[in-house]
């Protein structure tokens, strides 16, 4: 049975995903430049989205946003996945004090709220997409090395892991070949789940003025430049709010999707 819920949001990840790869195909204008004496215009067949307060067409620089948009949010997600599942194959294989002064560190880490210890790291490392993209995938490696690491106990002892050191198998084969190929499932599906938030964390941290550098378009950045028209000029950050809303629901609905048929 197709549920249309799930046809919608993969259509609409799809659409953001086309915008970040090929946004000229979409909206052929220049996102830079404008025209002062169309500016503030509202929604309209010429303007889908109106238009800044600089004449620019706000649509064109959601399509052009999109590419950093999206880039720093999968740049994030592999930074905590890949980190966060290497420290965690490494604490779950090695057990005894690897395991304990590794998790401690992982407990107290968490206890950090993620906003704020992505803040501290951008402040270290300064502004930028690229390192909104990092501050952000850093905040996450302790939640995929906690999850990581409860899979590898749960399949270190597993009989085909006792079998394989049996027969003679060195431990760094058992340790990618077995243990790893059968405790990635619930890290990816978290790194699925999570795609939705860092989203909003990359937009949240771009809002703030971390990320790029205007006039480059960057989603944050466009419902931060329209707070000051919010009286006169609601589409400024009403529209590209709505599309970080509809890209994080979608992505929130397949997610639930896939755990569903898995």
């Amino acid at each position: 049975m197709i549920r249309v819920g799930v046809v919608a949001a993969g259509m609409i990840v799809l659409l953001v995903v086309a915008w970040a790869v090929a946004p000229s195909v979409f909206a052929g204008g220049d996102p830079l430049r404008g025209v002062p004496a169309q500016k503030l215009r509202g929604p309209s067949a010429q303007h889908w989205f109106g238009t800044d307060n600089l004449g620019r067409d706000l649509y064109t620089r959601v399509v052009h946003g999109a590419a950093l948009s999206l880039s720093a949010t999968v740049f994030a997600v592999l930074i905590g996945l890949v980190a966060g599942a290497l420290v965690g194959l490494v604490a779950g294989a090695a057990g005894g004090v690897v395991d304990t002064a590794i998790m401690r560190i992982v407990d107290v880490v968490l206890s950090i709220p993620d906003m704020l210890l992505a803040l501290a790291t951008i402040t270290v490392l300064g502004l930028g997409t690229r390192n909104v993209a990092i501050a952000v995938g850093i905040s996450l490696i302790a939640k995929f090395a906690r999850v990581m690491r409860g899979e590898v106990l749960r399949v270190r002892n597993a009989p085909y892991v006792e079998a394989a050191f049996a027969s003679g198998v060195r431990w760094p084969i058992v340790l990618f070949r077995h243990i790893l190929r059968n405790a990635y499932g619930p890290v990816a599906a978290l790194a699925a789940v999570d795609f939705g938030v860092v989203t909003l964390f990359v937009a949240s941290l771009s809002f703030l003025g971390y990320g790029a550098v205007p006039p480059t378009p960057e989603w944050g950045s466009l419902v931060s430049e329209g707070r000051g028209y919010l009286a006169t000029a609601w589409w400024l950050t009403t529209l590209p709010g709505l599309v970080i809303v509809a890209l994080v629901l979608s992505t929130q609905r397949i997610s639930r999707a896939l755990q569903k048929d898995a």
